[in-house]
């Protein structure tokens, strides 16, 4: 099997899709690392994973504390990076700089710093792979998605350059639709539900993604072989409506 054996650092793997592939790494064998801002956070995750399960805390802005991160994971198979701060649809008039550096403090240059800490240190196996994290935004945006439409045309661009220069490691990123996560906790529980709805209402799919569908996206680009460079659409076909 793929996974069995491997081991895969997951940062943001202690909810909504990073915890959704950090559960599906382990039912097929690998030991899954998964990395959060809070010790709670991380133990919660912790308690719902299998034994020999391991995590610990990161300080993304903090270079000392990633590269105690991949001290402590050791020699790893593959790194997921699903770190983000849940989302606020913005429009432009009330983008300030302050809201702007903050939208990418985690989801780019949080990814950079763990990248740089992974490969300097020759955490990762030569024969292994990194799979990162963007959205269709980039593909097809709204109103208020200014700041995530900039993130994620970025992040495909990112994962491009990186397949070549990180070569042979192979570079892929998911990039999924409206998904039922925590991403959008900075709404109510009523406005979640009213906008999964409208949105499912007009995708091809009749409903909105669950995490565990989306991580089968991020199976795929850890096992298969000659995928790299690539960005996997999992929006249920809303580029196309």
């Amino acid at each position: 099997m793929a996974f069995e054996g491997t081991r895969v650092l997951l940062v943001g793997g202690t909810s909504g899709l990073g915890l959704a592939v950090a559960q599906a790494v382990a039912e097929r064998g690998a030991t899954p690392i998964v990395a959060s801002r809070t010790r709670a956070s991380v133990d919660r995750a912790l308690g719902l994973l299998p034994a020999g399960a391991e995590g610990g805390t990161v300080d993304l802005a903090d270079p000392d504390s990633i590269e105690q991160l991949v001290e402590r994971s050791e020699t790893i198979d593959h790194l997921v990076y699903t770190a983000g701060e849940p989302l606020r649809l913005t429009m432009l008039a009330d983008v300030t700089p302050e809201i702007a550096h903050d939208f990418w403090r985690t989801r780019y240059f949080g990814a950079l710093a763990v990248l740089r800490a992974v490969t300097t240190a020759h955490a990762l196996r030569p024969s292994g792979s990194i799979v990162l994290t963007g959205g269709n935004a980039g593909q097809r945006p709204g109103p208020g998605w200014s700041l995530g439409a900039s993130i994620c045309g970025a992040m495909e661009a990112l994962t491009r350059e990186l397949a070549l220069e990180l070569a042979p490691i192979r570079v892929n990123l998911v990039a999924p639709g409206v998904t039922r996560s925590p991403l959008w906790t900075s709404m109510s529980a009523e406005e979640q539900q009213a906008m999964y709805d409208g949105i499912a209402a007009t995708l091809p799919v009749g409903r909105v993604g669950e995490p565990s569908e989306v991580a089968l996206a991020y199976l795929y680009a850890m096992e298969q072989p000659m995928a790299t460079g690539t960005s996997i659409l999992v929006d249920g076909g809303a580029v196309l409506v």
